[in-house]
């Protein structure tokens, strides 16, 4: 038996809003797509767990990038990047995700995202419903205020070893150990964008009064969201989605903000409970 993981990587160039990108994403699996985006300040490894699932990679072509300034994916390759500061826009970064399904060619796939990811899918399913199949909303709400401080990059803090233990207390107790060292590993690889990323999940993303523009019948709405998030709690979700025409929302015992990354094995079952759900909705408007 090989120990080759089946899961391949990949470049591909995207222009949007003026600006280039060589963007990097895993993949692996056959069928309709669904695209993964990872949590503030992290990258795509995130999602190995699910790259690796045999029984959903049987039916999804499940798709994993990397942000710009995220991971393996560079940021803008035509302007000076480095002399502006990086604030992450809702305006941009659902027309980075459109133009990099449109890059890739991808055919009705759905959208998943995880924290600041759940709030862009929030935004997808409002302003291109027609685009995808359905937007899973993982540890995602209509408004989270709050998390948009300096000192993610104070002079004074390692930025790294704050961004990661800002995590800990983040994910559930009963998370394998090894998991939850593993995604406190990831964030101390990616604290210069994190405060960035943050501008779009505490100030410039918010839904309060426009949920009910959402149309679940086009694009259903599905948004799971863990017991231990205390950023976004299941209280914030379960809100949400009731503003949402037939909405979802999934609660999910012993698991903290990061379900992918610190407990796979138990966040799999509720995603492909909420798989079906988007199914079952498309099958019957269909």
């Amino acid at each position: 038996m090989s120990n080759i993981s089946p899961v391949t990587g990949h470049y591909v160039t995207i222009e949007v809003d003026g600006l280039k990108y060589k963007v990097f994403y895993l993949e692996n699996g056959t069928g309709q797509p669904l695209v993964c985006q990872h949590t503030a300040g992290c990258h795509n490894h995130q999602w190995r767990g699910l790259l690796e699932d045999e029984e959903i990679t049987a039916k999804y072509r499940v798709i994993a990038y990397d942000l710009p300034r995220h991971g393996k994916s560079d940021p803008p390759e035509n302007v000076e990047w480095w002399k502006e500061e990086y604030r992450l826009t809702a305006d941009h970064y659902a027309n980075f995700i459109v133009a990099l399904c449109d890059a890739l060619e991808l055919e009705d796939p759905i959208f998943m995202g995880s924290s600041f990811g759940g709030n862009i899918a929030l935004q997808l399913a409002l302003r291109r419903p027609d685009r995808f199949a359905g937007v899973l909303s993982v540890e995602g709400a209509d408004y989270s205020p709050g998390f948009y401080l300096d000192w993610w990059q104070h002079p004074h803090a390692n930025a790294a070893q704050v961004c990661a233990s800002g995590v800990w207390d983040l994910m559930a107790p009963q998370s394998p150990e090894a998991d939850r060292w593993k995604t406190w590993f990831y964030y101390s690889q990616g604290s210069e964008s994190f405060k960035g990323d943050l501008y779009f999940y505490s100030v410039d993303h918010d839904l309060r009064g426009k949920l009910g523009e959402i149309d679940g019948d086009q694009c259903p709405v599905v948004m799971l969201t863990g017991e231990y998030d205390y950023l976004t709690t299941p209280a914030d979700s379960a809100r949400t989605a009731a503003q949402i025409k037939n909405g979802t929302f999934i609660e999910m015992p012993e698991i903290g903000h990061f379900p992918m990354s610190e407990n796979y094995e138990r966040f799999r079952g509720h995603l492909i409970e909420a798989l079906n759900i988007v199914q079952g909705a498309k099958s019957t408007s269909a």
